[in-house]
């Protein structure tokens, strides 16, 4: 299921206080077409969140991480495995990906798969759409539409087995570092 067109509507205040639709369009910014990549539908820096204060997405670059003390509330798609793709391809374009989005700090390991990924972050993400499996160090599991995962700063990567691609949503939130634990 692709989706390009998602619409986000903001609530705000007028100047007298009163409910009022405050955005209602597309999603700001993007990285990705056909549902696959990472749609931004908001952002704050502060917690607690100010709502008196027009902040969240506006012409932000995109980034994996939410700012410090911040959140990122995203849709992600992850597209089908590609066999015709090596490993090394599979490796360059990973990582050129996490370049773009500010975010090659993110990949203490990546021996398990060139996804693999840990953020400074508690993350809330719920499948909307298609299969995916969740792969971690030393586990993994299938996930289907409606499964929720608590992402707890775990090394972790997406992977889509099937032939349509994933949608995900997820709630990134700035979260206190794990320490490095290297062959522990």
């Amino acid at each position: 299921m692709a989706h390009d067109n998602f619409r986000r509507v903001v609530t705000g205040h007028n100047a007298s206080g009163k409910s009022i639709i405050a955005e209602d369009g597309p999603l700001g910014v993007s990285l990705g077409q056909g549902g696959v990549g990472l749609f931004e539908m908001w952002v704050n820096t502060q917690r607690p969140a100010n709502n008196l204060v027009e902040e969240g997405l506006t012409a932000e670059k995109l980034q994996l991480e939410p700012p410090p003390t911040g959140d990122r509330f995203r849709f992600f798609g992850v597209a089908p495995e590609n066999p015709d793709i090596s490993t090394e391809q599979l490796e360059q374009m990973t990582e050129a990906g996490f370049a773009a989005i500010g975010a090659t700090h993110c990949r203490p390991d990546t021996s398990r798969h060139p996804a693999m990924h840990r953020t400074k972050t508690i993350d809330y993400i719920i499948v909307l759409s298609g299969k995916v499996t969740l792969l971690l160090d030393d586990d993994e599991t299938e996930l289907e539409p409606f499964d929720v995962v608590i992402q707890r700063g775990t090394n972790h990567a997406w992977i889509n087995k099937g032939s349509e691609p994933a949608l995900l949503v997820a709630m990134l939130i700035d979260a206190d570092p794990l320490p490095d634990k290297k062959g522990a």
